[in-house]
């Protein structure tokens, strides 16, 4: 009886097996150039919850090749190159146009950080010279307005050159490290001793290499259990921030070569699953980075090979240890995009050298996607390859319908577009990963119910309705929520995918069918902010719709 019945499965059982993504379609991407020049660098960027990215460069280097509007200028004596500049140096980008409009920014915002805050508002701290302990904000545009940057002067506690932020569960925003600051603080203060001065964190200092740091924009993660995870250099810890306090260490990364800027790889939190457990494990993944020496060997004219190894770790184990893993080729400033269905997105950088002006040659033009789920060993599928060399200062954020805008490079310490190996780059792309492909048309789900900007609480049950062009495989199904980063160095600070909880799922037809999902339980799984919500169908995600947690 029992093999009557696995014949009678078995059609079934392959039918099923034909319909998902073998990894040898993972090659299907597609590369589309948006824009032939948006007028300036790419160095930071940063989607928002109407769609829209915003991307800036820095001020100090003269004239960008994009004009303000309106002969509006930024006069500024303490700039270096010129005191009145009439060219922008932020654009806001709208996705769905494919148009962008320059922004005003008076002060330097070179290599800061920020993060999207609960109401939609990009918070960006600090900067270079006059910038750098600025606060700015930039709240998303109701339709038909032209919104503009708000600087807040002195709302530092200190100088954040190199920082790296994080969202909190209580919707503050933690500032921690930069050049020459061991410390870190909050924004916004709760009270004038916060004001005052920043807390001393001595893993940073115990962290710097003498003539190459090798611990700015320090890789931060919320940890499931409210704790950060702090990876400078080639080690980390478990940070209580709220009573400054280490909670514990976890082992050196294998090799114990660097993987923070200028040795500059990346590292993502993999996703959350099984929300509703009495525990919830986290990950860690490193890619990249530079061999230790690296940096010093540059001015000598040598370029090192970027390191090929990446690294995952269970931070949440009481015994956690490091798996290494070999990409397909080395890689040094690489960004990873957290995809919709789970997967990383490996994409920019180069193969050799370091983070820096000039440092770096041999442009990693092939993405590469990891596999959360895969097998070890064999997790790492090449992507169709750009022919824009993506080099220091380039950006990668994944937008709600799936593809992933990218940006930047300027190895210079200006703009240089003729006679040098690799020119300041302004041309934006679009990379469309396989899951787009026109094959993939029949798995593809549409979500139908809710629409977007529904606001949820913590541990609310959300009715779902989806459908597909082919016949829908429910055992095949998930759902997941990803809080969008903010992307500068090769980090995506906040970047967070939870793979939401669901119940039975109700077939109201051949190619649709409904059912709930469960928000996060805590703002500690998932902050209070806006999200994007995707259905999964057999790895393909829906497009994306907005959720604001509350």
């Amino acid at each position: 009886m029992a093999t009557h019945h696995l014949l009678l499965l078995l059609p079934t059982i392959f039918f099923h097996l034909l319909l998902l993504p073998f990894p040898s379609q993972a090659s299907n991407a597609q590369w589309n150039l948006l824009q032939n020049s948006i007028g300036i660098v790419a160095m930071h960027m940063q989607l928002l919850s109407n769609d829209r990215v915003i991307i800036f460069d820095r001020t100090d280097f003269g004239s960008s090749n994009l004009a303000l509007p309106n002969g509006t200028c930024r006069h500024d004596r303490s700039e270096m190159v010129i005191k009145t500049d009439c060219t922008a140096h932020s654009i806001e980008y709208d996705v769905a146009s494919n148009t962008f409009r320059p922004l005003f920014v008076q002060t330097d915002v070179w290599c800061s950080s920020g993060g999207a805050v609960s109401d939609g508002t990009l918070i960006q701290t600090g900067g270079y010279n006059d910038g750098e302990r600025k606060i700015r904000s930039f709240t998303p545009c109701e339709t038909g307005e032209d919104c503009e940057w708000q600087e807040t002067d002195n709302a530092l506690a200190v100088k954040r050159w190199y920082s790296t932020n994080q969202y909190l569960p209580d919707g503050r925003q933690i500032i921690i490290g930069g050049r020459k600051q061991f410390n870190y603080e909050f924004h916004p203060k709760r009270d004038a001793a916060e004001n005052n001065k920043p807390y001393v964190l001595p893993f940073l200092l115990q962290t710097i290499d003498k003539g190459s740091e090798n611990n700015l924009y320090p890789f931060v993660v919320l940890n499931v259990d409210g704790n950060l995870f702090i990876f400078a250099n080639n080690r980390a810890i478990l940070f209580d921030y709220q009573n400054d306090a280490v909670v514990r260490t976890y082992p050196e990364i294998p090799g114990g070569d660097p993987r923070c800027y200028p040795s500059t790889g990346s590292a993502v939190l993999l996703p959350l699953k099984n929300l509703e457990a009495a525990s919830v494990e986290a990950e860690v993944l490193v890619c990249g980075g530079a061999r230790r020496g690296a940096f010093q060997l540059v001015p000598k004219g040598v370029f090192s090979d970027a390191l090929d190894s990446c690294a995952r770790i269970k931070i949440t184990d009481p015994n956690a240890t490091w798996v290494v893993e070999t990409m397909p080729m080395g890689r040094v400033m690489n960004d990873m995009v957290m995809l919709p269905n789970g997967d990383v997105l490996i994409i920019n950088g180069a193969q050799s050298g370091t983070a820096g002006w000039e440092n770096a040659e041999n442009p990693a033009l092939q993405p590469v996607i990891y596999k959360t789920n895969g097998s070890g060993g064999s997790r790492f599928l090449l992507q169709s390859a750009s022919n824009i060399p993506r080099m220091y200062h380039s950006t990668a954020v994944l937008v709600r319908d799936g593809r992933v805008i990218v940006g930047g490079s300027n190895p210079h310490e200006k703009y240089v577009f003729s006679n040098v190996s690799y020119p300041t780059e302004l041309r934006l792309e679009a990379f469309s990963p396989y899951y787009l492909d026109s094959q993939f048309c029949p798995l593809r789900p549409m979500i139908l119910e809710p629409s977007s900007y529904v606001k949820l609480m913590y541990g609310e049950k959300l009715k779902m309705s989806i459908k597909v062009n082919g016949t829908l495989v429910p055992e095949l199904l998930s759902v997941t929520m990803l809080a969008p980063p903010f992307n500068t160095h090769s980090f995506s600070m906040n970047q967070r995918l939870l793979v939401l909880s669901m119940g039975e799922v109700k077939m109201t037809g051949n190619s649709s069918c409904e059912f709930e999902v469960t928000a996060p339980g805590s703002a500690v799984l998932a902050p209070p902010a806006f999200y994007m919500l995707f259905a999964v169908h057999q790895e393909i995600p829906s497009e994306g719709i907005w959720i604001k947690m509350l």
